[in-house]
């Protein structure tokens, strides 16, 4: 099984055993298919957040509610990604979108990786050809309820739950996309982007363990991720995985679903409650 995270140098080596995928996508409405036949890494397959790593957005269940496993696998069939194909994703934002398709993939026992800084780590020449491959069989297998997480959950006074946004959006003081501004009562804020140095590539593990355990993880939490549609939460729950932590649950609404209800209590500000 491949580690959550791998680096350009393994990559090179072992190029021709795993299938290179591009999740470029933009919170600003930015296409991600149009910076990818700009340029991608060489062989790379294009995989679209909104049609495969989602399901149409609806009442109640958020922006990018995870697709019904059919849907994915047809996506992953489409691109000649196979059941027994392993995955190496990246994007250009240090894998915090490209982590919703490496996650997908591992919780239903798929092997998968991020390339660790994503295309600011790639030191060779990009390519606007898109690779010819043959459709696969990738066969259908349903979410595990065990690695999910519903709104009564990140409302669970035991969970230590995760809010993966921004620290402006956690605190209340901008909300761009949702109805509501602040965060779910009791969480806390791991933004996603600060996993990663400078450099757009993860921090040391001793580093990610020392956040995790200030944000109260430990080895027996039940730990809940969310973010403001289920998709960045994942790159936190890669993180926990790389730190050698307990896996945690994703909430798929998100935000996005939470903050419809205008009967649900929400906190502003840097604390939790």
């Amino acid at each position: 099984m491949l580690p959550p995270v791998v680096d350009v140098s393994w990559l090179r080596e072992h190029r021709g055993e795993v299938v290179l995928a591009d999740v470029r996508w933009y919170l600003d409405g930015r296409s991600g298919r149009v910076a990818y036949d700009a340029g991608h890494l060489p062989g790379a397959v294009f995989v679209d957040l909104d049609r495969t790593l989602a399901a149409h957005a609806g009442p109640g269940t958020g922006r990018h509610p995870l697709p019904e496993p059919e849907v994915f696998a047809a996506g992953m069939a489409a691109l000649g990604i196979g059941d027994d194909d392993p995955v190496v994703a990246y994007d250009d934002a240090g894998g915090v979108v490209a982590a919703r398709l490496v996650w997908l993939l591992r919780v239903t026992g798929h092997d998968a990786a991020l390339l660790d800084g994503g295309t600011a780590a790639w030191d060779g020449p990009l390519e606007q050809a898109v690779p010819e491959r043959a459709p696969a069989v990738f066969t259908p297998r349903p979410w595990p309820a065990d690695r999910l997480a519903g709104v009564d959950d990140v409302l669970d006074p035991a969970a230590v739950v995760l809010d993966a946004r921004d620290p402006e959006r956690y605190r209340g003081e901008r909300e761009p996309v949702d109805p509501r501004a602040g965060h779910v009562p009791g969480a806390v804020n791991v933004p996603a982007r600060a996993n990663l140095g400078a450099d757009d590539r993860f921090r040391p593990v001793e580093q990610l363990r020392a956040t995790f355990a200030a944000a109260g993880v430990t080895r027996d939490s039940d730990v809940v991720a969310y973010c403001g549609s289920g998709v960045t939460a994942c790159h936190d729950l890669l993180a926990l995985e790389l730190a050698g932590l307990p896996q945690g649950r994703l909430h798929p609404g998100s935000w996005s679903q939470y903050s419809t209800d205008p009967d649900r209590p929400v906190a502003v500000g840097d604390r939790p409650s």
